[in-house]
């Protein structure tokens, strides 16, 4: 396997191995992988190697002012670390931030999982700086990715919000919507999140049943997938058509249709969970994706 301490992209083809840390080392002499943001934007390198996270033995070297860091854990042995920079910190000469669509879009699955990680570790510890019961601030959890409030003994973990996405089919034909924030052209899949006290299979029947006003059967899992848009682990879903007639809702979905191999609109990302959805259809139907 490619090592990781080469000047090229965060990680090779194949998965690494990433083990979480909590507590960073006392006397780290080598380099470590930086995930530097600036609110929901990533910092990436321009020059030799495009899409690259900065690698370096410490954030000083970039001349920029972190407000909080954390330590995230090592990935084949290189120590991680996610930093929060103020929001009009300008990126260093040879290197840009790239809101995370952008980087989604330029980056490998394995590459961008890790960007997904580091970014919600970074918004959980921004977001819980004081108790939400007492207003005290929060303590480290030790041994733990939690924070502690030391008056009231709450306590608060990252949190990740179950959604659900459904592939509807009809005999040699799929759903396909598009929201009014999908770029011009793109449809994709049904998604929304998990109500509290809803299985995520009385999620897939609510949403679809919200967002175009048809009913469906035969629902069946078919993967997940960490999504950092916010912070959601998405569950993805297969269905067949039941009954009713297309309805857009108008305000999460401003168009749905039926579609066939021979007429596909723009899709999702390669990487997205829909995607996936997507081509294990095309595959069913003898395309090869």
């Amino acid at each position: 396997m490619t090592p990781v301490d080469r000047e090229s992209p965060i990680c090779p083809e194949f998965f690494p191995e990433f083990i979480i840390g909590i507590e960073p080392p006392a006397n780290r002499t080598e380099k470590a992988l930086w995930f530097i943001f600036r609110g929901r934007e990533v910092l990436l390198k321009l020059n030799k190697n495009p899409g690259a996270i900065p690698k370096l033995l410490d954030f000083g070297e970039l001349g920029l002012s972190g407000i909080r860091e954390q330590y995230l854990g090592t990935l084949e042995g290189t120590h991680c670390y996610s930093i929060e920079l103020p929001e009009d910190a300008q990126a260093p000469e040879g290197m840009k931030f790239a809101d995370l669509r952008q980087a989604y879009a330029e980056m490998g699955e394995n590459c961008f999982a890790l960007v997904n990680k580091a970014v919600q570790i970074m918004e959980w510890d921004r977001t819980n700086q004081y108790c939400s019961r007492c207003g005290t601030k929060t303590v480290q959890k030790p041994g733990e990715r939690g924070k502690e409030c030391p008056d009231c003994g709450e306590l608060f973990y990252p949190r990740i919000s179950p959604a659900v996405i459904v592939l509807i089919r009809k005999g040699h034909e799929i759903l396909l919507a598009r929201s009014p924030n999908f770029p011009t052209g793109m449809y994709g899949l049904i998604a929304g999140f998990v109500e509290p006290g809803e299985s995520a299979e009385a999620a897939v029947v609510r949403e679809i049943r919200e967002e175009v006003g048809i009913k469906v059967k035969d629902i069946n899992y078919f993967g997940t997938q960490a999504w950092p848009f916010p912070n959601s682990l998405m569950i993805g879903f297969t269905a067949e058509y039941d009954s009713g007639e297309i309805q857009p809702d108008g305000f999460e979905i401003e168009d749905a249709r039926w579609f066939s191999v021979e007429n596909l609109p723009d899709l999702p990302g390669k990487i997205s969970i829909a995607r996936k959805l997507i081509d294990h259809f095309l595959k069913e139907e003898g395309l090869e994706v």
